[in-house]
């Protein structure tokens, strides 16, 4: 079986840093099930590809035990050499445990961090729930996907195509964000793994998925079957997701929260920001809303009190905001009738989710700021590109504007969650550039009082299909 990662990124020989494996030398291990190569067939500096080669002894599993039991020689006779499958997944953790690890090579420590231009692929790739599963597991994550069904025979056409995929993956993300989803991945696609599975996979479920898994779309998928379907472990593992999500960094946001309330307050922004797009969506004539990255719920509550939105949904990555705005909303108590019209749910805007589709309407009201730089394309890819609605609503501070407040120091940030706070020609290149990109036009309003020397506060973009 063949794994192959590609990079263009200049220079692509970097790669050898990032794996920790010198591209002119090919580099055997033996495993208890066969021997891995790593060996690099394309070595440029535009680019550069390493190949992961397993080579299985399927003589060498039965004699180890290894028992498939489907027919009599299935022990002999069987695909397990030939597919990407659990034996994979060992592999990787073998040959690119450092990298998979993240750990840095003490030469070029800052390329573990680096996002690069990654091509993956699996020749062959089994897949139990064919091309659309495939989709369902990787571009939540923002990965552009191939996956071309390989055929039963090319001499029987009738016969239709097999559970194989040949697979290509793509992204501009670190090695190592690659190597985890494929740890983990690979064997959820296959619906099967070679060893028993005992409570020690949680840890490496949770240790690989630590920061994508818990939001991710098809995560209860993806965890039944990464613990071969044993109930006890699958329950064990989704609550301790739960758990970590609802931890301490809950209650900081909260803090960071009050205090970034507090700074503004002289100006009475969140109530301006959510009567500004309570506003902006009346004028684009939607009924459908879902708030991404809706917090503890303060324009839900908005949006609830204009009878104009029938169907309003609040999405958030902690399942704590998402409990607090359930509380401060009263939806327990709701009239059936109100209770139809919201529904709160769990996603990251940085993963392509198909919940988000067929709103007439999506805003982002002071959440781009609070995500990485580098993940912007994934939030752009997921949002306007995916989801697509026909109104998108953005609002996000305006740097220029912290000067009017005294009380806080110069160069801070609003709100120590802050990745970024953008000027208003910066908000502007970054919006005409997504707008250009998926076809929308973009009109920019200010939010709160405009200084004629730095503008408003808070500055919101509106993009029409």
């Amino acid at each position: 079986m063949l794994l192959t990662i590609t990079t263009t990124a200049a220079p692509a020989t970097d790669l050898g840093f990032v794996l920790h494996k010198n591209p002119a030398n090919v580099r055997s291990v033996n495993l208890a099930f066969g021997t891995a190569h790593v060996f690099y067939p394309e070595a440029t500096e535009d680019r550069c590809t390493a190949a992961l080669l397993l080579r299985i002894d399927p003589v060498g599993l039965v004699r180890k035990g290894r028992r498939r039991g489907a027919f009599a020689l299935a022990d002999h006779v069987n695909d397990r050499p030939y597919v990407a499958s659990s034996f994979m997944t060992v592999a990787i953790a073998k040959v690119f445990g450092t990298a998979l690890a993240g750990r840095p090579d003490t030469s070029r420590p800052e390329l573990a961090q680096r996002a690069m231009p990654i091509l993956a692929r699996l020749p062959v790739a089994p897949c139990r729930g064919g091309e659309d599963l495939v989709r369902r597991l990787f571009e939540p994550l923002g990965y552009r996907v191939g996956a071309t069904p390989i055929t039963l025979d090319e001499r029987f056409p009738a016969w239709g195509d097999s559970r194989y995929l040949d697979l290509r993956i793509e992204a501009t993300v670190p090695v190592r964000d690659v190597l985890r989803h494929l740890y983990v991945l690979l064997p959820v696609m296959d619906d099967d793994k070679h060893y028993w599975v005992e409570r020690g996979e949680i840890e490496k479920l949770l240790s690989r998925g630590e920061d994508w898994l818990g939001a991710h779309p098809e995560r209860d998928l993806i965890t039944r079957r990464y613990l071969r379907h044993r109930a006890p472990l699958t329950r064990e593992a989704l609550a301790r997701l739960l758990e970590e999500d609802q931890g301490d960094p809950d209650a900081d946001a909260a803090e960071s929260d009050a205090a970034e309330d507090a700074l503004e307050e002289r100006v009475s922004l969140a109530d301006q920001r959510a009567g500004a797009v309570t506003a902006a969506l009346l004028s684009a004539g939607a009924t459908s809303v879902v708030d991404i990255g809706c917090g503890d719920g303060k324009l839900l509550r908005a949006l609830l009190k204009d009878g104009t939105f029938e169907r309003i949904a609040g999405v958030d990555v902690s399942m704590g905001a998402l409990g607090t705005a359930s509380r401060r909303l009263h939806i327990d108590t709701m009239t059936p009738r109100q209770r139809e019209r919201i529904t709160l749910f769990q996603s990251a805007l940085t993963y392509r989710d198909r919940r988000l589709q067929g709103y007439d309407a999506a805003v982002l009201m002071e959440v781009v700021e609070h995500v990485d730089a580098d993940r912007l394309d994934a939030l752009e890819a997921a949002i306007f590109g995916a989801a697509h609605p026909g109104t998108v609503i953005v609002t996000t501070p305006n740097v220029e504007y912290n000067v009017r407040f005294s009380s806080l120091p110069d160069g801070s940030l609003r709100h120590r969650d802050h990745r970024f706070e953008w000027s208003r020609d910066a908000f502007a290149a970054w919006a005409g550039g997504v707008a250009d990109r998926h076809g929308y036009a973009v009109r920019f309003l200010p939010v709160g009082p405009d200084d004629a020397e730095v503008g408003p506060p808070t500055q919101m973009a509106v993009f029409s299909a």
